[in-house]
């Protein structure tokens, strides 16, 4: 339970919503910053505006899962004003307090660090990150339903990448009847591929394994898709680039070359977002209840 707790929500999408019911449901005091267009209701809640005085002496703050950008603003569907956070807002919160984000840039981590803040990296918690691939190999996978005029089953695919969500997406692929081959490079990951099942390519084969794909899905937050990597492709091939903006396709020359080529990330957020919420609703309310699981403690100064 989060009895006595005071939490602050600054912006977000349709998983925002889940984290606040959640949070509510646990008994914590709740306060919405730039949710003045939601159009749902949440008990015991208090919406406020983005000033020092509504962040002074919180628990936690909630950014959304994008985070904040380096000039301070952060991603809202609900508001109708542009929300930008400064030094001062987070210089308000409890000592201490926890800062929740799906990830964290520069200047996020430089103000943790500075008032002595508890910066949680919500994406790179195992227990969010394995979860949230499931909706995102959903996503990914419908999304090459749709852009393509073959069926998954029988078709000959490449995924780049096996971490959290190339190990999720391969194996749903697998099961669907896809041809898959995964590119990966420590042979560890490897030999994990060809025990389930799948073609294991080595990193350096990555152009003899994309050649006759019919559909190539990058998880890979590097350029690992060049105009040279491209132009030995099918025209026809469907690229499904799930990594982190910008993604590692060139997107330029893909077009030029009039090929498919989508980037699509944070697709829990579009595809499912109640389950999205939940999973990282459960994390926060885990981590604020268990101290020394703390992942990330700035001290001040």
């Amino acid at each position: 339970m989060l009895t006595g707790r005071r939490f602050i929500f600054v912006g977000g999408d349709l998983r925002q919503l889940e984290v606040i019911q959640q949070v509510v449901d646990n008994d914590a005091t709740v306060t919405l910053v730039g949710f003045e267009l939601c159009n749902r209701t949440f008990t015991d809640t208090t919406h406020a505006d983005l000033t020092v005085e509504t962040f002074a002496g919180a628990d936690a703050l909630v950014l959304p899962v994008a985070g904040m950008a380096e000039d301070g603003s952060v991603q809202t569907r609900f508001s109708r004003e542009p929300l930008i956070l400064n030094e001062h807002h987070f210089a308000a919160l409890k000592p201490g307090a926890k800062v929740f984000t799906g990830i964290a840039r520069n200047r996020l981590e430089s103000i943790c660090s500075e008032y002595g803040l508890c910066l949680v990296k919500l994406m790179e918690q195992d227990e969010v990150a394995i979860l949230n691939s499931i909706p995102t190999a959903e996503g990914a996978i419908a999304l090459a339903m749709e852009k393509t005029e073959v069926t998954i089953h029988d078709s000959n695919v490449v995924v780049l990448g096996f971490g959290r969500c190339g190990k999720t997406l391969s194996r749903t692929l697998h099961a669907l009847g896809a041809h898959v081959r995964v590119v990966a490079k420590p042979l560890p990951e490897l030999a994990r591929i060809r025990e389930m099942g799948m073609q294991d390519v080595p990193f350096e084969r990555l152009l003899e394994a994309v050649q006759d794909a019919d559909i190539v899905f990058n998880t890979i937050p590097a350029l690992v898709l060049p105009a040279a990597i491209l132009k030995e492709m099918r025209l026809d091939a469907v690229i499904i680039d799930i990594a982190s903006a910008p993604g590692g396709t060139d997107f330029r020359y893909a077009e030029r070359r009039g090929m498919t080529a989508i980037l699509a990330p944070s697709l829990p957020g579009i595809v499912a977002p109640k389950t999205a919420g939940k999973i990282i609703a459960g994390s926060i309310c885990r981590l604020m209840n268990v101290k020394d699981a703390e992942p990330e403690v700035h001290e001040k100064g």
